[in-house]
Parts: C-alpha cells; sequence; structure tokens
C-alpha cells in the first residue's frame, strides 16, 4: 500500500512527507502495555528501521511523530482517545516514552537514512484571560503542560519546571541517559496550528488548574476553536527564538464550518477561502521577521473521519458526500491551487 501510495504522489509532482507515528497503536502492541512500556522506544526504532529501509530512496522527509501531546492528554489523561486511559500518573510516562522512541527513531534514521528526519508538535500559544496572577500562573502551566514539554526535552534535555506543579506526586524523574536519546539532533520541526488558548485560573480544570475562555465577540469555528490567525505569526517567531533557527513547516493549519450545500456543481466556502488567506498572511509575516519557514499545508484535503467527532466536522477544501464517495472540490481548494500556481502570491493579493 505504502509503496503504490509514494509512487502516485511522486508521479503527480508531490513530494511525501512519511510520518512513522500519528495516534493509535496496533491492539497487539497497546495488549503489550502501549506507551507504558519503555521496550516500545526499541520496537518503534525496529518499525521505523524497516521503513526507512523500504522507501527512503522516494521520501525525502520523515516525521518521527505527530502531536505527541494529543496521544497522551487524549489517551492516557482523559480517555477521550485511544486507548481510552484516565490516569494521572500514566500521562506522563506516555509522554516520556513516545520522545524516547522518537530519539530511538532518528538515531536509527542517522545510521540507514539519506535525507531529513524531524517531529510534528501542535501548538497552541497560551494567553491569560486577565492581569490577575492566578490567570497568569496557569497559563504558564497550561504553556508547559502542552507547548514545552515535548520541545524542551528535544532541545535543552529537561522538562519545564511547571511539570512537577502540573502532575505533582505523579511526575516521576528519569535518568540522563534517557534525554540522551531524547536530545537526537534533527533537520526540521513541525508545527500544527488551529487557534490560541486564552486561560482562567480553574482549580477544577485537570490537570493545569486553568480552562480555555475565549474572549467575549471571538469568532469560532465549529470545533469550539477562536479564529486567531496572530497566533500562527507569533508561534512560528516563538519556535525560532526559542529552539533556533531550524527549517519550520507548518504541517496542519486548517478550520471545521459549516458549508454551504452544494448548488450548480460548487460548494462555496468563503469562510475557509478567507481563514486560509489570513492564515497564510500570518506566515509570510513570520518570514517577513526572519522565520525560516519551508513549507504550508492544508488540514484537510478532504472531508474525512475527524477521530472521536466523526464525521461531523468538516476540514476539507474538497466535499465528501459520504454515502456516495463522490468528491467536489470547494471554493476554498480552487483558491488554494491558485496559491499554489503562484507560489503564494494569490493569498496575498
Amino acid at each position: 500500500f505504502y509503496d503504490r501510495l509514494v509512487d502516485t504522489l511522486l508521479e503527480n509532482g508531490i513530494e511525501p512527507l512519511c510520518t512513522l507515528f500519528h495516534w493509535d497503536l496496533p491492539e497487539a502492541l497497546d495488549n503489550r502495555g502501549g506507551w507504558l512500556n519503555p521496550d516500545i522506544a526499541n520496537w518503534f526504532a525496529e518499525y521505523a528501521s524497516v521503513m526507512y529501509r523500504k522507501l527512503d530512496g522516494r521520501v525525502k522527509k520523515w516525521a518521527t511523530l505527530n502531536e505527541p501531546w494529543v496521544v497522551t492528554d487524549g489517551g492516557y489523561l482523559h480517555g477521550a482517545l485511544a486507548p481510552g486511559h484516565e490516569n494521572l500518573f500514566e500521562a506522563p510516562i506516555a509522554s516520556h516514552h513516545l520522545l524516547r522512541a522518537h530519539g530511538a527513531a532518528v538515531k536509527a534514521y542517522r545510521a540507514e537514512g539519506k535525507n531529513q528526519i524531524g517531529i510534528v508538535v501542535n501548538i497552541e500559544p497560551k494567553h491569560p484571560a486577565s492581569d490577575d496572577p492566578a490567570d497568569i500562573a496557569a497559563t504558564k502551566r497550561a504553556d508547559a503542560y502542552m507547548n514545552r514539554q515535548y520541545l524542551d526535552p528535544l532541545f535543552f534535555g529537561k522538562y519545564p519546571d511547571e511539570m512537577k506543579e502540573v502532575f505533582g506526586e505523579a511526575w516521576p524523574e528519569w535518568p540522563a541517559e534517557d534525554y540522551a536519546l531524547i536530545q537526537q539532533k534533527i533537520d526540521w520541526l513541525g508545527l500544527n496550528y488551529y487557534t490560541r488558548g486564552v486561560t482562567k485560573a480553574d482549580p477544577t480544570a485537570w490537570p493545569v488548574g486553568g480552562r480555555n475562555e475565549p474572549p467575549k465577540g471571538a469568532v469560532l469555528t465549529e470545533t469550539g476553536w477562536e479564529l486567531y490567525p496572530k497566533g500562527l505569526t507569533d508561534t512560528l517567531v516563538w519556535m525560532k527564538e526559542r529552539y533556533g533557527d531550524l527549517p519550520l513547516y507548518v504541517t496542519e493549519n486548517g478550520a471545521a464550518m459549516k458549508d454551504p450545500p452544494i448548488a450548480a456543481g460548487r460548494v462555496r466556502d468563503q469562510h475557509r477561502v478567507d481563514y486560509l488567506r489570513t492564515h497564510l498572511s500570518a506566515v509570510n509575516d513570520a518570514i517577513k521577521a526572519g522565520v525560516d519557514v519551508r513549507g504550508y499545508m492544508v488540514w484537510s484535503l478532504l472531508d474525512n473521519l475527524e477521530w472521536s467527532l466523526g464525521y461531523s466536522k468538516t476540514f476539507g477544501v474538497v466535499h465528501v458526500d459520504f454515502e456516495t464517495q463522490k468528491r467536489t472540490p470547494k471554493d476554498s481548494a480552487r483558491f488554494y491551487a491558485e496559491v499554489i500556481a503562484s507560489n503564494g502570491a494569490a493569498a496575498l493579493g
């Protein structure tokens, strides 16, 4: 399957970026403890090596993990995603073994690969809801938990200090050799950006003691996420300033919106066109500020299965009739085709 997929992409002039792990493990591995089993770093490196040997001649860019925060927050802390656990003690263990697996896969790539490898994280810039010290403290914890938890160990060899406050007695200590493995040099860094988080202190909000509270008057998508394109600029600049001048890719950016029905063969999703235009402009602002942004990818090509949300939220630039499987390009697809053909100029005109 992967052979055919890669060949099809290359035949159509598309350079594939292969992500080794998205969110869900095979059941056989989950039955052996999944991300709670320390042996999983070796399992992951073995699997990665098979993929490298098979596809590295044609795949020029690899990502070890996509959105490790979602794996642990959704799967091991809040139980919304597979494997459906709700355990404060399990979440930091799963996160750490994900990062160890990343390091092992990068190390394996240096032994066999000839191209580039990185990792993809989802980041939400965190802003306090007010000047209240409680809101500011909750914002720092939220930022450490979602954003810095996965990047600081890669670049600095340690977790943010706030993690001990977030997890309390559930926060473990890890040996130095783990951090040495995690700190393998990567060639690029991927960012999935959708919204910002405006944080209000709330002692009942587990685990950071704060909850998202979009400001009054904010425009929200169908998933309840605030439209905030400036956050994309801010995040790209922050990543450069904090972690160095590494090539960055916006690997996901998009919005679930209520689309009008098909009329005369068209889906007139002007709201999504406006979303893409403003966020592409935000990327351009980051480039002007000196950030080395190498690419931008829309989430997503098709309306598809959005995990626990099912088919209820549509992100695609191509409409899918789930009964007939008929595809209809939306106006956003036509707009984005113009962006690609003009090398971005159509987005800024």
